[in-house]
């Protein structure tokens, strides 16, 4: 991926990471600043694929020390974001 991410394109990435996990309608309604582990009742191995999605689609480090970071669709984009 590219050295700078757009809120956008971090967006569309997020979303895309989701998937499985909830239905494209679902995910399309989800807004940005409700908590993902809850909402989607991710357990946590399915919070580890998601971040392992997005490590693979953005090339990024994400560390556990990053998952409080990853909370919300909001939360990710801004991280996601900053740290491309």
């Amino acid at each position: 991926m590219s050295d700078t991410l757009s809120r956008e394109t971090a967006e569309a990435t997020v979303r895309s990471a989701l998937r499985g996990f909830a239905t494209a309608a679902d995910l399309a309604a989800l807004r940005s600043d409700v908590p993902l582990r809850t909402t989607l009742d991710l357990d946590s191995l399915d919070f580890l694929t998601f971040v392992e999605r997005l490590t693979t689609a953005t090339g990024l480090r994400i560390d556990e020390v990053d998952y409080p970071k990853l909370a919300t669709i909001g939360m990710c984009v801004e991280f996601l974001a900053t740290r491309a």
